[in-house]
């Protein structure tokens, strides 16, 4: 089965237009013509011998009758024949005498008989035309005395539309070129767009999501359809790109640790590295490993629809002060003053150990990032609805072109940091996914070697209640 593409069924459906509006045209003009001009022209010609018919019936000598008849033929554009010859009436020869063909046929000739007036539209014998012609026939004392009969030859009776036939003409032609005209402009306006639409979805469907489409300038459906399919491609082409991302940096991720474990353990083996100081860098990129892999657990979970939060109320302050004491060793060692103002009376409904997380990966976040001799302030309050938890250090800030991004999964804002600068790059990506599970709100605020602002929002425990 022959496949048509859309632009040929499109085309195809224009001609089709087209001829069956020309067909409907010369049809139409025709049944006019017919119905209308010719019906008129017929009626004209019985009038005509009607009037002659009461000329003859009235009490006039048939001198006046065969004037009125020359004057019917000289004032009008009809043929006025008349016979009362009973031969020529019985023969059917009534319009022309000399002929040896009969113009009335024997059906018609009985018509005359029973008085009624025959319409006839045929060839001419002798002249080898058509002719429209009315024969009507002429009664006294119940006996056919003679017959009327009016002709024209079509030929005069088209000649009125010869001289219109040429504007017929260029009406048609006006109104093919009006139908292929806006055909074509349909192609290019529809037909066109879908075409390149199924191309770029083809193209998409071979990995390739930098393809956009260029009939955008539209405010149709058209133009608003390309407009999200370009935006559904720069998406794709978003998500790919971090897709392959985030494939480049999980390698890396995980090859850097196994690296350092693979050459000190080799360096133990060969005697270059004290066993001691082995053991403890293995221990150490070991359990990065392992934060890693948790951590990306942890963002799967997050990510998955199915996943549920333990809902119970929680004492927020309790819980900042229970993980501000377990980093407090690190603070020291690095010599940072973690300070609180903590509303003791903030209480929320939620899963406890994600709360814990994001609080311990904010305030890890901060103390990374966070130079000797400077302070991070942690405060806890409540606002309306609302509690508001506030993390600021005084570290070195994040460019406002990075802000956007810095949210993403193994985001760096400096790519080629030391190793001790940064944990895994997902500690932030977790904390959105919690927060967002919570139906809260987190935000950060940065200005570079200033400081860093994470502003966490939750409902209330005591809104909780009152809403359910």
């Amino acid at each position: 089965m022959k496949h048509w593409s859309i632009k040929h069924k499109v085309w195809l459906t224009i001609i089709s237009v087209l001829v069956t509006v020309v067909i409907t045209g010369i049809l139409l003009i025709s049944f006019l013509y017919d119905r209308l001009y010719i019906d008129k022209q017929i009626e004209s010609l019985m009038l005509q011998g009607e009037q002659l018919v009461e000329v003859y019936g009235e009490e006039e000598s048939d001198e006046f009758f065969q004037e009125r008849l020359k004057w019917a033929n000289e004032s009008t554009d009809a043929e006025v024949e008349f016979t009362d010859n009973p031969m020529l009436l019985a023969s059917g020869e009534v319009l022309d005498p000399t002929s040896q063909y009969n113009l009335i046929n024997f059906e018609e000739r009985q018509q005359l008989l029973a008085g009624e007036t025959v319409v006839m539209r045929r060839a001419h014998p002798r002249f080898d035309q058509e002719i429209l012609g009315v024969a009507i026939p002429l009664f006294e004392g119940g006996n056919l005395e003679g017959v009327v009969f009016l002709s024209k030859p079509l030929a005069d009776i088209y000649e009125p539309f010869a001289d219109i036939q040429w504007l017929l003409y260029i009406g048609f032609i006006l109104l093919i070129s009006i139908i292929l005209f806006l055909g074509n402009k349909m192609v290019r306006d529809v037909v066109n767009p879908l075409i390149s639409m199924k191309t770029v979805a083809q193209r998409i469907e071979q990995g390739d999501f930098s393809q956009q489409i260029k009939q955008t300038n539209t405010t149709d459906e058209l133009g608003q359809l390309a407009r999200s399919f370009n935006s559904l491609s720069t998406s794709l082409n978003e998500v790919d790109q971090n897709r392959k991302e985030f494939l480049a940096n999980i390698a890396h991720e995980l090859k850097t640790p196994l690296s350092y474990m693979k050459g000190y353990a080799e360096g133990i083996e060969e005697g270059v590295v004290t066993k001691e100081k082995g053991l403890g860098i293995i221990q150490k990129e070991a359990n990065r490993l392992d934060r890693l892999v948790h951590d990306l657990l942890d963002l799967a979970q997050m990510e998955a629809d199915t996943y549920q939060l333990q809902h119970e109320p929680i004492a927020f302050a309790e819980l900042i002060d229970d993980v501000v004491d377990q980093f407090s060793l690190s603070a020291k060692q690095k010599q940072v003053q973690i300070l609180r103002d903590l509303d003791d009376e903030c209480i929320i409904m939620g899963d406890a150990d994600r709360i814990e997380q994001v609080v311990r990966n904010l305030l890890d976040n901060a103390l990374r990032y966070t130079p000797a001799d400077k302070k991070i302030f942690i405060t806890l309050y409540r606002k309306g609805k609302h509690v508001h938890l506030e993390v600021k250090d005084e570290g070195i800030g994040i460019p406002e072109q990075d802000l956007p991004a810095v949210k993403q999964r193994f985001y760096r804002v400096k790519k080629a940091r030391e190793r001790k600068d940064g944990g895994t790059g997902l500690g932030l990506s977790i904390v959105s996914q919690i927060i967002q599970k919570h139906e809260g709100h987190f935000d950060l605020i940065s200005v570079e070697h200033e400081g860093t602002t994470a502003v966490v929002t939750l409902n209330s425990y005591s809104e909780d209640v009152l809403n359910s």
